[in-house]
């Protein structure tokens, strides 16, 4: 097994991160903007689903009645 000194591995760690392409402001503020729209579309998709199954089930249940 190979042993790697701590600063040949601070080194490769640099040299690893030098290769790291950051996005920029805008793209995070983008895909920031998406996360949160598509957050919303999916909790507005599923109170529908929610609401529709519970309108269902009592018209179901209240036939029993």
């Amino acid at each position: 097994m190979a042993t790697i000194n701590p600063i040949q591995f601070i080194q490769q760690v640099r040299a690893e991160v030098s290769k790291v392409v950051w996005p920029t402001r805008r793209e995070v503020l983008l895909t920031t903007v998406m996360v949160f729209i598509m957050a919303a579309l999916t909790a507005i998709f599923f109170a529908l689903v929610d609401l529709s199954i519970r309108g269902g089930l009592q018209l179901l249940f209240g036939m029993f009645n």
